[in-house]
């Protein structure tokens, strides 16, 4: 992986690309913390309607030309998802949202708001067993504590959880949640 290869999607979010696909007629699919979009990319390569999120210009310009070369046309919308102010999606207006290797509290009830009826959430990130390897967030309010993600999501329906550690060229310490909006 070069410095303008973010590598590889998810092997979780691959492993669930076709549940991902279903929700295409109840709207696009938004990656949060999309960074130079990996995620997004391969999404977009599948036909889905991608919008990216992230804070980052730099990464978003990244994003443009790599889904471009691909043929897979990814919507990048610059927002920090931190800053206390609403993320730029209607309610209700997302067939999915995904979320890999980011967390940021505060922002899993609007997460959940933001799917439409049958969509899914696809949420990876790293657990506090992280902060025992040496590389990788240390931060505890980046890392989850021993089945905390399908609590964050109290209003969504497990579809599949995962926690525990996974390998994608290093060992990560991750839990990872689909899960489904009813109504």
């Amino acid at each position: 992986m070069s410095a303008s290869d973010p590598g590889p999607a998810s092997a979780f979010l691959l492993r669930h690309r076709d549940a991902l696909a279903a929700t295409a007629e109840l709207g696009p699919v938004a990656d949060l913390a999309c960074g130079r979009g990996r995620n997004a990319v391969e999404l977009a390569r599948s036909g889905r309607t991608v919008i990216g999120l992230d804070r980052s210009g730099v990464a978003l310009a990244e994003l443009r030309v790599r889904a471009a070369a691909a043929g897979a046309p990814v919507l990048p919308v610059r927002t920090d998802l931190e800053s206390g102010a609403a993320i730029p999606l209607r309610p209700g207006s997302c067939g999915a949202v995904v979320v890999v290797r980011y967390l940021h509290r505060p922002l899993c009830a609007g997460l959940a708001r933001l799917l439409a009826p049958g969509g899914l959430l696809l949420y990876e990130t790293f657990t506090q067993a992280q902060a025992s390897l040496p590389y990788g967030p240390e931060n505890p309010l980046f890392l989850l504590e021993p089945d905390e993600l399908p609590r964050l999501f109290p209003g969504l329906a497990v579809v599949a959880a995962e926690e525990g550690f996974f390998e994608d060229g290093r060992r990560w310490a991750l839990s990872r949640l689909l899960a489904r909006r009813e109504g």
